[in-house]
């Protein structure tokens, strides 16, 4: 008990020094070089899918930002995923994996976009494989540049990560698999704090790739029926909500019996 109080207190007393000796823009030019590495990266994946698709008008290719736009480009790619599957689906996982990578809104809709143009089956593998891949790709892009960038925006929630992990250290697999099925913390939060707070990516990879199944099951099997959606919040009944954080409660259970146990030996 006296190790694990110790442990947290170190790991507060780090996260408050980087946020005092922060700076107003925290991160040099090495990890902006970095960051940037891997843009271009991603950018020379499109560019490749991009040269050999044919010549056609391609102004309908963009990040869908409502239920409108994925309509929209869910009608236009319908006619390219028969004859192109290879391209389509190499386009499909360089954008969501790019915006797992950078934290950029809007992974719902590629979702219920796999749904729409694969069906269920194959949705669901593409839609956990790329948010896998595109979350362990922002955990260790993370692990090198991102920890000013935790401290800045979520100080205090950064702490309360913090003194979770350190206390769940023999059940912390269940503890992240109970994160990645509810909405307790944001998946981006997770996938950037992770790193920062000791969490061992085999168990952020097994929980990210395990956990992720059910909400994305839910959000493919959504998008078959893409056209009946009027919102976002169509997504999720109770039924949905209600399973999910059964699901979650049942992944931390034995952590809480173990925890208790050791209480009880204490």
């Amino acid at each position: 008990m006296e190790k694990r109080e110790e442990d947290i207190g170190i790991a507060q007393n780090q996260i408050k020094t980087s946020s005092s000796n922060g700076s107003k823009f925290p991160l040099t030019f090495w990890e902006v070089t970095i960051a940037l590495s891997v843009v271009s990266s991603f950018i020379l994946g499109l560019l490749g899918v991009y040269l050999t698709l044919p010549a056609s008008d391609y102004s309908f290719l963009k990040l869908p930002r409502s239920l409108e736009d994925l309509q929209l480009l869910r009608d236009h790619l319908e006619d390219y995923t028969s004859d192109y599957t290879v391209q389509v689906l190499v386009g499909y996982l360089v954008v969501y994996i790019f915006m797992q990578t950078f934290m950029i809104p809007g992974t719902v809709f590629m979702s219920l976009l796999a749904g729409a143009l694969f069906g269920v089956v194959k949705g669901v593998a593409l839609v956990v494989f790329a948010a896998t891949a595109g979350a362990s790709s922002c955990f260790f892009l993370s692990k090198l540049i991102g920890k000013p960038l935790a401290v800045c925006l979520w100080p205090d929630k950064l702490t309360f990560f913090q003194n979770q992990v350190a206390q769940r250290r023999g059940g912390l697999l269940n503890y992240m698999l109970f994160l990645r099925v509810t909405p307790t913390l944001p998946n981006t939060f997770i996938n950037v704090a992770s790193p920062i707070v000791d969490v061992p990516f085999y168990i952020f990879f097994t929980a990210t790739f395990i956990g992720l199944i059910p909400a994305a099951y839910v959000t493919v099997r959504a998008g078959i029926a893409l056209g009946e959606l009027r919102s976002l919040g169509d997504l999720y009944d109770f039924q949905s909500i209600a399973t999910l954080f059964l699901i979650g409660v049942v992944s931390i259970t034995p952590t809480l019996m173990s925890k208790n146990k050791s209480e009880k030996v204490a």
